[in-house]
């Protein structure tokens, strides 16, 4: 009877260690293993026919190919997860999401330095915005997210913001004296407008052309591709190519979740986002053109002259005097070093 119980208790022992050797294994290889996968949400406000939702796909397509399948990519977009930008990004900040595409107007309110690239007639063109946010501009911003919690991986945009009025064509500043401005909620914004001696207010985009048909606001600014999508022409009748703001946007990913990954799918992640900016970057161009042809023969269209701009240029200085705290001179001057 001892031995039988001897023999059980054995028995019993061998069987433990058994389990926990299998248990050992599995934490050694299946860990490993299970520590890569990884499901990534990207959620935005924009709607599925966007450059930026497009190209996400894309993005989707080529990292989970490129990383056999180990991240798994899911796209959330009209603000299905979170509907404002700024409650994005604050998620990706938190952790609660993964991934995010906004505007970098909202940016500012974790890294105030952002503002620069909302000050007035920074860029006079898509190519010279590309040059300082590829270079050595976007960089320098982009190394101050991660004490905000975030990894930026690479700009997009919206592109070029144009000028738009119900009663008058805007070719200089003192046109816009005593104009009821419709702008987006951006301190820089704003104070252009009314350095300008415009009226500016923020108005909720979504009712923006009922306000314009009932004249709440004489003018707005946006791109020429929402200009054609929201049919702005029907209630606007001039148009004056400015070229008076760029709107980039960010790709973001949570830092520590960045830096908790591999090498090998870090790279995964930054080879993929860099075919994203390229794709959206190429399809916004595209739809600004496909823009300005839907709106020419429905708006009487100005577009600025060298002189013009330089008189706008001119005007725009107290804006960059005010926020030149908020920003600091040595990247005010690295801003303004791609204008030359």
């Amino acid at each position: 009877m001892k031995n039988f119980k001897r023999t059980t208790t054995l028995i019993m022992i061998a069987v433990f260690a058994i389990v926990l050797a299998a248990c050992s294994g599995g934490d050694g290889d299946g860990t490993e293993g299970s520590s890569d996968a990884q499901t990534l949400r990207v959620g935005h406000t924009l709607t599925e026919s966007t450059a930026t939702h497009i190209a996400l796909e894309s993005f989707k397509e080529t990292v989970e190919a490129n990383s056999d399948g180990a991240i798994t990519v899911e796209l959330y977009p009209n603000g299905q997860l979170y509907s404002s930008e700024r409650s994005a990004i604050e998620a990706v900040q938190g952790g609660n999401m993964e991934m995010t595409v906004t505007a970098t107007a909202p940016v500012v309110g974790f890294v105030p330095e952002y503002k620069v690239l909302d000050l007035p007639f920074l860029f006079p063109d898509n190519e010279t915005a590309y040059e300082a946010l590829d270079g050595e501009l976007g960089s320098t911003l982009l190394e101050k997210l991660p004490e905000a919690g975030l990894k930026g991986l690479v700009y997009g945009e919206t592109g070029m913001r144009q000028l738009s009025t119900g009663n008058k064509p805007i070719e200089k500043p003192e046109d816009l004296e005593g104009v009821k401005m419709r702008t987006m909620e951006n301190d820089v914004h704003i104070e252009a407008f009314e350095t300008y001696g415009a009226s500016p207010e923020p108005f909720a985009f979504g009712e923006l052309y009922s306000a314009l048909q009932q004249n709440t606001f004489d003018g707005m600014e946006n791109p020429l591709n929402l200009i054609d999508q929201m049919k702005f022409y029907e209630v606007q009748e001039y148009l004056t190519i400015s070229n008076h703001a760029y709107t980039a946007t960010l790709f973001f990913i949570n830092n520590d979740l960045f830096e908790g990954m591999s090498e090998e799918n870090q790279t995964v992640i930054e080879e993929a986002a860099v075919e994203f900016r390229d794709s959206q970057r190429e399809l916004a161009q595209e739809n600004a053109q496909k823009g300005m042809e839907a709106v020419q023969g429905e708006m009487e269209i100005t577009e600025l002259t060298e002189d013009q701009r330089q008189a706008f240029i001119d005007a725009s200085q107290p804006v960059y005097d005010t926020f030149q705290d908020d920003i600091g001179q040595e990247l005010m001057d690295l801003a303004l070093s791609y204008r030359e």
